[in-house]
């Protein structure tokens, strides 16, 4: 565990590097606390936003954790072999997974792809984020970390079969790559969220009029987090971003990891739209709000950015061409009519309900 301290505006900030244990010493740890707080922004419309506690991440890079993540990307992959030609959707390198496949043993080759094959069957065909029983399955393997076995996890006795079948397999010919490449990618990430994270957290609890999670914020960095890279689960809040995908690197590894953090905020953007859209009688748009969100998160982390002086940040959204394939109408009227109010001209629910009266 490492803590990394800065102050801003003379109120001092803490990131908590909660990573990994070698292996032989692994043993469940309890971080200590670090909390802080923040200026409130000045009040928007007619709604005062909450103060924004000083955000605290609290970043793990585990071995169970990365181990289910990886078998279920491996069981997504189109050919048996683990590997492909080019990236897969994640754009995990391709030329690291083929070294390492080719160096199993048939007896670790045998293990691995009965694991593979038990993901295949029960998982690789589901959501990561909407299946209930795999965030439940995210949500206890946080737990354990890198505990010994999970002979006492609870967990369902087939799948802790699978784990621990896979694990010695993966542990020699992947677990120690994919945990430098986690570790590498929260040292640029923690060193982003010291300089800008009190700023852009102020912001955007100010702009959702939502407190700031409580706490620390539980960030699981994997090799692989699903095809969009990262996702977030709620109650527990838990975060889950790809150290891997190149579309979390550099700057944009701010951008991800407050636009994850904001799904905690964004509740009343997200009720606001449904009310007003049942209201007119009319069916509700429900990936509109996460529109919002991208939208939102990546306009506040272009204005912080360009307040420290850096004038060429491209937000996600625009940086994938995320508009243009299926919200290109979400675009034009967000920025018709949520812009303003992230300019402070026009009050929270107006302008909502002003976007939900333009369909």
């Amino acid at each position: 565990m490492k803590f990394c301290k800065t102050r801003a505006g003379g109120r001092l900030f803490l990131v908590v590097l909660f990573l990994a244990v070698p292996w032989s010493a692994a043993s469940p740890q309890v971080p200590e606390a670090g909390r802080g707080t923040s200026r409130p922004q000045a009040p928007r419309g007619e709604h005062a936003p909450p103060t924004a506690t000083t955000p605290v991440f609290e970043f793990h890079s585990s071995f169970w954790m990365n181990l289910h993540h990886f078998l279920y990307q491996q069981a997504r992959l189109p050919r048996e072999s683990s590997t492909t030609d080019a990236n897969d959707e994640t754009g995990t390198p391709a030329a690291h997974l083929e070294s390492a496949s080719a160096a199993l043993t048939a007896a670790e080759a045998a293990d691995w792809q009965a694991a593979l094959a038990f993901y295949r069957a029960e998982f690789a065909g589901r959501d990561l984020l909407f299946a209930t029983d795999l965030v439940r399955i995210k949500n206890r393997l946080a737990e354990l970390q890198n505990a010994a076995d999970l002979q006492q996890s609870g967990l369902r006795p087939e799948l802790v079969e699978t784990l621990e079948r896979a694990a010695a397999v993966y542990r020699r010919h992947w677990w120690p790559e994919h945990d430098r490449q986690n570790r590498h990618w929260v040292e640029q990430a923690a060193a982003l969220v010291e300089q800008f994270g009190p700023q852009l957290a102020e912001k955007l609890a100010a702009v959702y009029q939502a407190p700031w999670p409580a706490g620390r914020i539980w960030v699981d960095v994997t090799f692989y987090a699903g095809r969009t890279g990262g996702y977030t689960s709620l109650e527990p809040l838990h975060v889950t971003i790809a150290s891997a995908d190149p579309r979390n690197q550099g700057l944009a590894a701010l951008e991800v990891l407050f636009h994850e953090a904001s799904h905690a905020l964004a509740g009343r953007v997200r009720e606001t739209i449904e009310q007003s859209f049942r209201a007119r009688g009319s069916p509700i748009r429900r990936d509109l709000w996460h529109a919002i969100l991208f939208y939102t998160t990546g306009e506040m982390v272009r204005r912080t950015l360009r307040e420290a002086g850096e004038e060429t940040y491209l937000p996600y959204g625009f940086r994938h061409d995320l508009y243009a394939r299926g919200w290109q109408q979400y675009l034009r009227l967000i920025e018709q009519h949520w812009k303003p109010y992230l300019d402070g001209r026009v009050e929270f629910e107006r302008a909502l309900t002003r976007l939900v009266n333009a369909f």
